[in-house]
């Protein structure tokens, strides 16, 4: 299966953004593309996508203290895709690493437009905490 890992260096504390990342009320902010809302029932988050997809479910791995961001998405149809993230200590900041798959069926062009979309995610994440506090 192909792959393909993005990351991004973020200027603040491996704390901070492990936090935003688990945080769903931040999620709309920083995945507009994918999330419109979620609302969270026994630790799944739904996430209605604003699209003909539908709602989604995200769920996490438990907290640790590792900065493993680990979660699977469940689609409506049920099958499910395994998105391993990692926040990493990069001298005093961070580095956020995101790794997708190709799924089985999925079009090169589809893969493309994933990457691209967690790309711009990661980057939204990285203006949201290091933008200074007003």
């Amino acid at each position: 299966m192909r792959s393909r890992t993005v990351s991004v260096e973020i200027q603040v504390p491996p704390a901070r953004v492990y936090a935003c990342v688990r945080d769903p009320d931040l999620l709309p902010e920083w995945a507009p593309g994918i999330c419109k809302s979620v609302t969270v029932k026994d630790g799944v988050w739904h996430v209605d996508t604003g699209s003909e997809l539908g709602t989604v479910q995200l769920a996490f791995c438990a907290d640790n203290a590792f900065g493993v961001l680990d979660h699977t998405v469940t689609l409506p149809d049920g099958s499910s895709t395994l998105n391993p993230v990692r926040v990493l200590a990069n001298g005093e900041g961070s580095e956020l690493i995101f790794t997708l798959f190709q799924r089985e069926g999925m079009s090169e062009a589809a893969f493309i437009r994933d990457v691209q979309a967690v790309t711009r995610d990661l980057n939204t994440i990285k203006v949201m905490l290091e933008a200074p506090a007003v």
